[in-house]
């Protein structure tokens, strides 16, 4: 049995959970994690990711839904 690839192993948009990560980490009032300081508080926006990535297959895992390499990568990018 051929396990289906994951989407951390095939594409991770990088730069928007980078920006994304970065407006997060610099909100000063009005999120809940400005409540107590940790001081090695990671962004939850980047853990998100991950997680999602880790759990989703590829596009490519499902050629008979997406059989166009075209389709894939626009299913990668949403």
């Amino acid at each position: 049995m051929m396990d289906k690839k994951k989407l951390i192993e095939a594409a991770l948009p990088l730069d928007a959970v980078n920006q994304t990560s970065a407006r997060e980490k610099s909100i000063r009032h009005g999120h809940p994690s400005t409540l107590h300081l940790w001081w090695a508080r990671r962004p939850l926006v980047a853990a998100r990711a991950v997680i999602f990535a880790q759990m989703v297959d590829d596009p490519s895992a499902h050629a008979d839904l997406r059989p166009t390499k075209e389709a894939q990568e626009k299913e990668r990018r949403r």
